[in-house]
């Protein structure tokens, strides 16, 4: 049975979101401490000449003047993901599971592999192909022989310090592994918002249209998901109960969360734990008293329905 719908599809014109010097910290925050120097470059004046590989890192780096506001209009197409993805899903990745040494490329094969579910955005007519956001789900039994898989485990299991949710971790990730799904969502920090509904909206179909159109009924079967797991990052106040907002100044909220949807998430999550991040990037006055943290969720399938109204709720 032929695969429901095209994998490439148009997005409206969409302007994403303009690097004020809070969200600037924010995405440079949420990716790795890198050895590079960050440029100094107008983002909207200078994004044209830079090639695929630098779009993607300056996007992920950008460090602009305080008075630069740069915005950048763009026609967003999502498409399946290929072989020639690699470098930008591998640059979007790279520090899904903060500072560990483990086998990215391997799990970035298996995303590239898996072309029935699974969506990258690109913008359109863009040569160089650059790469603006992932999303896709990994059946946890279904690559639990692969090195990448049983490193991820073994993070997951190691990070899990709150014991009264560790014994569920466990039984997630092993006697229940078939029945669960490593959503993996992540991209740029200023793709614009309304993105999200129909990027989600065509990761949950393409799981159902999966579970009657794969071939096999072993691989139809490997998308009956019961619940999803995610890993994501949170910023969390350092300490909330002990810093009280000095004069003529806001309360700080006690998490900011880097995706929107991570709020919905955590808020219809059967369980979660946080963990500490060892990678911890350097930050502006904005975010001097939060820590980047790592945040581990589990969602059942049968929330998603709500979850899909919701975010497009937020995005009206």
């Amino acid at each position: 049975m032929p695969r429901r719908p095209s994998g490439r599809r148009r997005l409206s014109k969409y302007q994403p979101l303009a690097f004020s010097p809070f969200m600037r910290s924010l995405a440079y925050a949420s990716t790795a401490i890198r050895k590079l120097s960050l440029p100094d470059i107008s983002f909207d004046a200078k994004f044209s000449t830079l090639s695929n590989k630098g779009k993607e890192k300056q996007l992920l780096e950008s460090s602009d003047e305080e008075d630069s506001q740069g915005e950048v209009q763009a026609d967003f197409e999502f498409f399946d993901p290929k072989a020639t993805d690699f470098q930008g899903v591998k640059i979007l990745l790279q520090n899904y599971l903060d500072d560990k040494e483990w086998d990215l490329s391997g799990f970035v094969d298996l995303i590239l592999d898996q072309t029935t579910v699974g969506t990258v955005v690109k913008v359109a007519y863009d040569e160089d192909d650059a790469l603006f956001a992932l999303v896709t789900a990994l059946n946890l039994a279904r690559y639990k022989d692969t090195k990448c898989f049983r490193e991820l485990q073994e993070f997951l299991l190691k990070v899990c310090s709150e014991k009264n949710v560790a014994s569920d971790l466990e039984l997630l990730l092993e006697k229940k592994a078939k029945d669960v799904g490593l959503l993996v969502s992540q991209r740029v920090m200023n793709l614009p918002p309304q993105l999200l509904p129909p990027l989600y909206d065509g990761l949950f179909d393409e799981v159902s249209w999966a579970t009657e159109d794969e071939p096999t009924e072993e691989l139809r079967g490997s998308f009956r998901f019961k619940s999803y797991i995610l890993i994501t990052k949170i910023y969390k106040l350092k300490h909330p109960k002990q810093r009280k907002p000095c004069r003529g100044e806001k309360e700080n909220e006690e998490t900011i969360f880097l995706k929107p949807e991570d709020k919905i998430f955590l808020e219809l999550s059967s369980w979660s734990f946080t963990f500490p991040i060892h990678s911890q990037p350097v930050t502006s006055q904005e975010l001097k008293n939060y820590q980047l943290t790592g945040l581990v969720m589990v969602v059942e399938a049968q929330k998603i329905p709500e979850f899909r109204q919701k975010l497009k709720l937020c995005f009206k």
